[in-house]
């Protein structure tokens, strides 16, 4: 992220399912909707009330969108951090309009309300558009699943740290 981008994090819930597309030299965008809505306690009626609802307009690209598509699903709740985009474009009457979205670099579902299984994907399993031939980084295997041990005892080997 450069210096002038204004990042941005947003909690709230998928107005529909993501939407798929591929562009014309096959990279995998996603889009969808987050509706977030500020909760308020009104005082003279001792009830909870919705705020105005925010609806952000968000894009993943790449391996992130095939992976948004296939984990996410409309009403869910969702917490999407990314580089707040300001577009300008005319509207079919002729007016000048402004659009704000987010172009996500981290999405993930929320575990306030909710739980999540995480499946880790391979390199194998979900290959970068971009690599063609042979992976460079295929010669640096992460180590088997399962404790790791070395002699100082710590229980992770050589100077990996643990994460």
């Amino acid at each position: 992220m450069s210096s002038g981008d204004t990042s941005i994090t947003i909690v709230g819930n998928l107005t529909a399912d993501p939407d798929l597309r591929f562009t014309t030299s096959g990279t995998a965008v996603a889009s969808f909707t987050v509706a977030a809505s500020r909760r308020l306690f009104d005082q003279q009626s001792n009830q909870w009330k919705d705020g105005d609802t925010l609806f952000l307009r968000c894009n993943a690209w790449r391996q992130m969108a095939e992976h948004a598509t296939n984990s996410l699903a409309k009403g869910m709740r969702v917490i999407v951090t990314g580089r707040l985009r300001q577009r300008d474009y005319e509207a079919k009457d002729g007016s000048k309009r402004t659009a704000y979205e987010i172009d996500v670099d981290e999405l993930g579902p929320s575990l306030k309300f909710a739980t999540a299984r995480v499946t880790k994907t391979t390199r194998e399993q979900a290959p970068h558009p971009a690599v063609s031939g042979s992976d460079p980084w295929a010669a640096a295997a992460a180590p088997p699943p399962g404790p790791q041990s070395d002699s100082s005892g710590s229980g992770w080997g050589g100077d990996e740290p643990p994460f």
